[in-house]
């Protein structure tokens, strides 16, 4: 947990630099079509160190995340052979693709609101949308619905609760870390059952 908790530390130093948005842009871009690594955990100390930014950095989490997600429709739709499956391969789930194609078919916006709003790693769903031709433009929206409500809904309440927050995280950081994996991999594994 040391690692984690001095990446926080460090992220929380270097939010108030000038180049923090860029970096925040930067990590969300690629999250949502290769980078493991979620947005929020940029995001929420860049938040904490400047509440009064708190919506702009919600706005570049989102139009940066949608962006990285086109790019991942276009990996899916276009790449899917070369770059796609090792992303999807890393998350074992390969096995699963042929049965999560039928779901798709019947629920590809649902699973892209659902996704996009929850911990489950985005880029397998941008991918997946390329790769089973979910509509464009409703793969847009629906990606533009559910990252924005994410990274709004936590930058609004780092901005009203910010200072209680901050001190329950520190507090509570080794329990929020087990669970932040925990629900990742059970999201994971959800979609493998599937």
């Amino acid at each position: 947990m040391k690692i984690f908790r001095n990446l926080y530390n460090w992220t929380l130093k270097k939010s108030s630099e000038k180049k923090a948005p860029w970096f925040l842009g930067i990590i969300s871009f690629a999250e949502s079509s290769f980078f493991p690594i979620p947005p929020d955990i940029i995001l929420i100390p860049m938040v904490l160190a400047k509440r009064i930014n708190a919506f702009l950095f919600a706005f570049i989490c989102t139009i940066a995340s949608v962006l990285g997600g086109i790019f991942g429709y276009f990996i899916g739709f276009v790449l899917f052979n070369s770059i796609g499956i090792i992303v999807v391969e890393f998350y074992h789930l390969d096995d699963s693709l042929q049965n999560f194609k039928e779901l798709y078919n019947l629920y590809g916006a649902w699973i892209v609101i659902i996704a996009g709003f929850t911990p489950f790693p985005f880029k397998v769903i941008t991918i997946a949308s390329g790769l089973f031709e979910l509509n464009f433009i409703i793969f847009i929206f629906c990606s533009i619905l559910s990252r924005g409500a994410r990274f709004y809904l936590v930058s609004g309440l780092l901005y009203i609760f910010g200072e209680s927050i901050k001190k329950f995280i520190d507090d509570y950081f080794n329990i929020l870390t087990i669970l932040f994996f925990v629900l990742l991999i059970v999201s994971v594994f959800i979609l493998k059952v599937l």
